[in-house]
């Protein structure tokens, strides 16, 4: 199976490389583009990124970009309830990945806080992720196999709250069963009104599960990953 093979809506750009590098050196470049572009225009840059093996290079070719990191705000788009020293942690794999050389002089916002209890560090996260920029420059998404992205799994009981239109906050837990963790998520609402917005895969599965979601783009609830299957989102692939 091919990207273009794929019944894509009108808008959907998709490219296609030969190997994660390339997709990775693809994708910064576009990312970079567009956070010179809000630096230009309002003098911060906010941008959201996603955890797992997928984007580690990308973050590795991002940091060598040229650009005034000290006024780019980072947070993630979702966080496994775990301290940044334990390798599940997506800040963990951030600071290690993104967070160097030029790009060490960024402000990452993470959204794991210790506190007594899990809604309080949520308090905590929002109270942080107050004071970057809204809505985001920049957000770049995965997808997991389930149709999930972010931390909106399909099996969550808390995934009506996270998809609602009108939830209050930026952020909403969930405790999806198929997880070994609790999650803290940015809300779909927060997410969709990024300005920019990049869904990064590789492998084969990847596409057979895009075959599925766009099968039905209605039943966000069953792949949450359908609400962003939108024009203006940017999918970047490259097998395995």
């Amino acid at each position: 199976m091919k990207m273009p093979e794929l019944d894509w809506p009108a808008g959907v750009i998709t490219v296609e490389e030969k190997d994660p590098q390339a997709a990775a050196q693809r994708l910064a470049d576009r990312v970079a583009g567009q956070l010179r572009a809000a630096l230009a225009s309002v003098g911060r840059a906010s941008m959201a990124v996603s955890g797992g093996s997928t984007p580690a290079p990308f973050f590795e070719a991002l940091r060598t970009r040229d650009l005034p990191w000290e006024r780019v705000d980072i947070t993630l788009a979702d966080e496994r309830w775990v301290p940044e020293t334990d390798p599940a942690s997506n800040a963990g794999l951030v600071r290690a990945s993104l967070m160097k050389g030029r790009a060490a002089a960024a402000n990452f916002v993470p959204l794991w806080h210790e506190a007594p209890s899990m809604i309080a560090g949520q308090a905590l996260s929002e109270e942080a992720l107050s004071v970057m920029q809204w809505p985001l420059d920049v957000l770049v998404l995965g997808m997991g196999n389930d149709g999930h992205t972010a931390s909106l799994f399909p099996d969550a009981p808390e995934l009506p709250v996270a998809l609602a239109p009108d939830t209050v906050g930026r952020t909403v837990i969930l405790r999806p069963p198929s997880q070994a963790r609790e999650r803290l998520s940015l809300t779909y609402r927060t997410l969709r009104a990024a300005r920019f917005t990049a869904l990064h895969l590789k492998g084969e599965d990847k596409l057979v599960t895009l075959e599925k979601a766009l099968s039905d783009l209605a039943d966000v609830q069953t792949m949450p990953i359908r609400g962003f299957l939108r024009p203006g989102l940017e999918v970047i692939w490259s097998p395995g």
